[in-house]
């Protein structure tokens, strides 16, 4: 069974848990920073959102899923009265909504939008260099034959656990562009195969996440024709993530949700390397500012970014600057494969610490738990990494932590006036059968957790 979360907000004893594999939350945000502008630059984001407006014909051309949309990447901003209630998740606390990426089209998941995006700046250059696109010219002309002729040369390749994988791979080869992806051991069997449906050239390594994105930046280097878009180190990547804040917040405005001092914003949101997150949590803050608490959510058995953060603030000495979850005894073995990762993003650390609410953590039977409670209470269909926020608000409002965060940056909040996002990240995609296993496992926790009360 799953182990109780850890409460104390002594950075020791959070660093104890964090070594013993136990749920935990470390709270940040802790200086004067908090509403300073981030290090990554407002316009690289801008030129992000309007590259993915601009591409949207495209899009639309390329993949009949995203015509209704007219080839813009945006997933529903959901109500979910009944998982608010089972969470436990009092009325007086605020009103729960769910970002629902993991019902994205094409990709399946939060690595779409980023993905995208880079794949398509790069496209976008080529395309110029060679006389296929004008500057102000229709972009749907990439989807024709002499354009597909000509980018069958170039190549895009990217290490990834699975989904991250998928949104490169499928993007590219859209566009008749070669498209290689370097996958860990541990990356699920069934994206693999899709990705090889697609025509992707799946290259499999022994090692983990890590591994595999060493070795495709590596074989990468060594083809001039080739791009590797870098999870750990791109801006491009990290950019195209950031452009989903202007959305929630058109969405925000649309549910008459305010967000300020009074009426604060939360956002729980899964992370692996925290490229994804951390450019949602950049755009997020370059929109709301201080009044924005972004959590990132971490398995216990791969936190990289809440080891990264104790190491950066000096808790945790004598592991260099770029540490590694190994160096605490984990495993970075867990049912959310696409958080599986040894080491942080230094991008996306960089970029964040200084604004960062905090990071907590996760145990897989957590995980499979909440997933069953996003069926049977929403009807959603998510995978295990997607579950891993579910558990955010319960850890900000019921732990000495969370509550001693609240009353350093929340005390002007109104009863009842917050708002807590949940950002789901992949699911679509998950075939039937996998997806059953995992509503099994998740019951038969529910039932031990029930037996044990």
């Amino acid at each position: 069974m799953s182990a109780p979360p850890h409460t104390a907000g002594d950075d020791d004893i959070v660093i104890a848990a964090l070594r013993a594999a136990r749920p935990t939350l470390w709270a940040g945000r802790r200086g004067s920073d908090a509403a300073a502008p981030a290090s990554f630059p407002a316009a690289a984001i801008e030129r992000a959102r309007a590259r993915l407006q601009r591409f949207a014909p495209l899009l639309a051309e390329l993949f009949p899923e995203l015509r209704a949309s007219g080839g813009r990447i945006e997933s529903p901003l959901l109500e979910a009265p009944r998982l608010q209630q089972r969470l436990g998740l009092p009325a007086a606390a605020g009103a729960l909504l769910l970002k629902a990426d993991h019902a994205l089209p094409v990709a399946g998941s939060i690595k779409a939008r980023g993905a995208f995006h880079e794949v398509l700046e790069f496209v976008e250059a080529r395309a110029l260099s060679h006389g296929l696109l004008d500057a102000d010219g229709d972009c749907r002309v990439l989807a024709a034959a002499p354009a597909r002729a000509q980018l069958a040369h170039d190549e895009v390749a990217v290490g990834s656990t699975g989904n991250l994988g998928l949104a490169v791979g499928v993007m590219a080869s859209a566009l008749g562009m070669r498209a290689v992806v370097h996958m860990s051991a541990d990356a699920k069997a069934w994206k693999k195969e899709r990705l090889r449906r697609r025509g992707v050239d799946v290259v499999e390594h022994r090692g983990d996440y890590a591994a595999a994105v060493a070795a495709g930046r590596r074989d990468a280097l060594a083809n001039p024709r080739a791009h590797f878009v870098d999870d750990e180190r791109s801006a491009s990547l990290f950019a195209g993530y950031a452009a989903a804040a202007a959305h929630l917040a058109q969405q925000l405005r649309e549910r008459s949700r305010t967000v300020d001092a009074q009426h604060p914003l939360f956002v729980y949101l899964p992370c692996g390397v925290g490229g994804a997150p951390g450019g949602i949590a950049t755009g997020l803050h370059a929109t709301f500012g201080a009044n924005v608490h972004c959590f990132f959510a971490e398995p216990v058995q791969s936190p990289c970014f809440m080891l990264q953060m104790l190491v950066d603030s000096g808790q945790i000495p004598n592991l260099g600057e770029h540490p590694s979850i190994y160096d605490l005894g984990l495993d970075n073995r867990t049912e959310a494969d696409g958080l599986a990762v040894p080491r942080a993003s230094p991008l996306a650390s960089a970029t964040v610490a200084p604004f960062l609410a905090g990071v907590y953590t996760v145990d897989d039977d957590t995980l499979l738990r909440h997933l069953v409670d996003a069926a049977d209470s929403e009807g959603l269909r998510i995978e295990p990494s997607a579950a891993a926020g579910f558990d955010g608000p319960r850890r900000v409002l019921d732990t000495p932590a969370g509550r001693d965060y609240l009353q350093r940056q929340c005390a002007q909040a109104l009863p009842g006036a917050a708002t807590h996002v949940i950002w789901t990240t992949g699911g679509l995609l998950v075939p039937d059968d996998e997806y059953r296993g995992f509503v099994a496992r998740g019951h038969a926790l529910q039932a031990l957790r029930a037996d044990a009360r």
